[in-house]
């Protein structure tokens, strides 16, 4: 098939591929992706990623590829808001609720509420996920944002990026701490013994969480968590790897130790600047009821 041809002036350099294609094209950048994922664009004869910061007299090849077909519909599903306006959402997840569709997981999931819930979310992470910014596992409870734009997207992961969004998550782990604070510095990856669970292993990506304290208990352990950066399972592999896994884990922890369907881990603190306003906003999000008795139960037994 013949393709098309964009060449980069001054104006254009150093946006990224994407970006570039979605404007001059005037598709969703999501199409846009999907093109680059399928070697259907080219720069200077070469494939890249869509990540790719264009420079002065590229030349971009093309063929216009049809848009997979959203099949993901909105489903009639509560949301505990906390914050929204025409750029962001920011929204309060229970546990056991997937974050976004995937093979297992078709319905019920945060998108599908979204999906029902607003008009537009950002098509960044393509028609699967669908303005989500960053992710929390299933069975973790706690605050997300998300975009409703693609300028916002690309705000709000920026912030992630240069770490000046905060996130703060309360988490019960299985032994008593002995010091008040710590830095758990460990690279993550895949775990060479099992590809479904994620491990601290010499060549992962770096990976880097601040715990403090909060309390302890005869046992056990709940402490705040900060992260730095945002490895999938993070907090888990990081507790597993100090000896002191989160309580209820099944992935990571000891089985059948506490009352409960999955880890106690909870996203309770969250802050970004408004990518457009530029406000700082701060948003506290209390502990789900069964965590809190959980805790009242490990505090009478004392």
């Amino acid at each position: 098939m013949t393709k098309q041809i964009v060449n980069i002036d001054e104006r254009l350099a150093g946006n990224r591929l994407d970006k570039v294609l979605s404007e001059k094209l005037e598709i969703s950048r999501s199409q846009v992706q999907t093109m680059i994922k399928k070697e259907a664009v080219l720069v200077n004869q070469a494939t890249t990623k869509a990540n790719y910061k264009v420079q002065l007299n590229d030349e971009i090849h093309y063929q216009f590829i049809q848009p997979e077909e959203l099949l993901i519909e909105g489903e009639n599903i509560a949301l505990d808001i906390y914050f929204e306006d025409s750029d962001v959402l920011v929204v309060n997840k229970p546990a056991g609720m997937v974050v976004h569709p995937s093979a297992g997981h078709t319905s019920g999931t945060l998108v599908n509420a979204l999906l029902y819930h607003c008009e537009d979310l950002s098509g960044i992470n393509g028609v699967k996920r669908p303005g989500i910014v960053h992710r929390i596992d299933k069975d973790t409870s706690g605050l997300l944002m998300v975009a409703k734009n693609d300028q916002a997207h690309e705000a709000l992961a920026e912030q992630l990026k240069n770490k000046t969004s905060e996130r703060i998550y309360l988490a019960l782990v299985h032994g008593e701490i002995a010091h008040q604070k710590g830095t758990i510095e460990a690279p993550i990856g895949r775990a060479k013994e099992d590809r479904q669970k994620m491990a601290v292993v010499a060549d992962g990506k770096e990976a880097r969480t601040h715990f403090e304290v909060v309390e302890r208990f005869s046992g056990f352990t709940l402490i705040k968590c900060q992260l730095d950066t945002g490895r999938t399972h993070q907090i888990r592999v990081h507790l597993k790897y100090i000896g002191h896994p989160l309580a209820g884990d099944p992935k990571y922890g000891p089985k059948n130790t506490i009352k409960g369907s999955g880890q106690f881990l909870h996203a309770s603190e969250l802050g970004f600047i408004h990518p457009r306003t530029k406000e700082y906003l701060h948003f506290t999000a209390e502990l789900p009821d069964d965590f809190k008795k959980v805790l009242l139960d490990l505090k009478e037994s004392q």
